[in-house]
């Protein structure tokens, strides 16, 4: 049984790794460095369970390695920022899956992260509204202290400040109150950019917002309930850095 563990373990270290490789390759630095942590975790868990000196050696020098390819990551990504020239792109394929909030945004969400700005023209119908709610649950649920979030989006002109987008909105206000989170919500006639920012500095502008999943088959469709399941619209997700957020 302890084999079978230490060989789970790791499996799940090596497949960790080999992402942040790919990731570090298509310089998707900041995501790959996720996965380094995560994977170097896993291999260290694995030293400790290992009782074979030859074996402890080969995970000892693995270690080291990916520690040293980790540190060099984070000091481009930290120059890259410094310098203001931090660029990431993400292109999601038409159909691909794996994509949820969590996924998306984990990267770039830390204990520091405590205000959030939503620009999305389209919080408008049932699906994107319930977009909106899933991305603030996914805040909820993360390594941070969000206490605010802000969103600026367009008014459903059939709405008329009574209807579903008002209701819904309100409600979900009430609810994030209950959790010690203040949502503060704007309207424009005007706005057409999405982008969404942190005020650790991050800047992640996705070309369709927050609305980039297909719709599913069915209510009783794999991929309802979880996004990470939902096949995704094609789109591009451009990520920069600045060391002045925004402010309202």
């Amino acid at each position: 049984m302890a084999q079978n563990h230490v060989a789970g373990m790791e499996a799940s270290a090596v497949s960790v790794l080999k992402r942040a490789v790919e990731l570090d390759q298509s310089s998707r630095f900041q995501e790959a460095l996720v996965c380094y942590q995560e994977g170097i975790q896993l291999l260290m868990d694995v030293l400790k369970a290992v009782k074979d000196e030859s074996k402890r050696g080969h995970y000892r020098d693995k270690i080291r390695g990916y520690m040293d390819r980790a540190e060099q990551i984070k000091a481009l990504v930290n120059q890259m920022k410094e310098d203001g020239k931090y660029h990431e792109q993400i292109k999601i394929p038409e159909d691909a899956t794996g994509y949820s909030y969590a996924v998306l945004f984990k990267p770039y969400i830390s204990t520091v992260l405590t205000e959030v700005w939503v620009e999305d023209p389209y919080i408008r119908h049932t699906h994107q509204l319930y977009n909106f709610l899933r991305f603030c649950e996914m805040l909820l649920k993360s390594p941070c202290k969000v206490k605010k979030i802000h969103l600026l989006t367009s008014q459903d002109e059939a709405d008329g400040g009574g209807g579903q987008q008002s209701a819904a909105l309100s409600e979900l206000k009430e609810s994030l109150r209950a959790q010690g989170v203040d949502l503060d919500l704007q309207f424009s006639s005007t706005i057409h950019d999405r982008e969404i920012r942190f005020d650790n500095g991050w800047i992640i502008k996705i070309g369709r917002g927050l609305d980039y999943f297909k719709r599913p088959k069915g209510r009783f469709s794999i991929g309802y309930c979880d996004y990470d399941l939902r096949q995704c619209q094609e789109t591009t997700v451009d990520i920069f850095h600045t060391k002045h957020t925004k402010t309202l």
